[in-house]
């Protein structure tokens, strides 16, 4: 029953995400597919979980973000992608140290 109630929640969860599709990315941040490619292979961004290959593979709305993000890095800092990659997984973990921080102190 436990297992029913989390897949519902989780297949809920997944419809209400705002999704993009790899084209749409592509499009959005001015990218060629093999740069985003890339970025997915390093991990800047993952694909959404899609039980059907036939369906085109999305991407959280965040994921616009995060890409930008590493364009932004590559080009100002002139860091390769697995370096951008590695900088917004920092970033993430500060955020999440900083949240759980907050939450110990309120």
């Amino acid at each position: 029953m436990l297992n029913l109630m989390h897949q519902s929640h989780h297949k809920n969860f997944r419809e209400q995400v705002k999704k993009v599709t790899y084209d749409e990315i592509c499009l959005r941040c001015a990218l060629p597919a093999e740069t985003l490619s890339e970025m997915i292979e390093y991990g800047v961004i993952e694909p959404l979980f899609s039980s059907n290959k036939e369906e085109p593979i999305y991407f959280s709305s965040s994921s616009l973000m995060r890409v930008n993000t590493a364009i932004r890095l590559c080009r100002d800092l002139e860091v390769n992608i697995a370096g951008a990659a590695l900088a917004i997984e920092l970033l993430d973990e500060i955020k999440l140290l900083r949240k759980n921080l907050n939450n110990l102190q309120n």
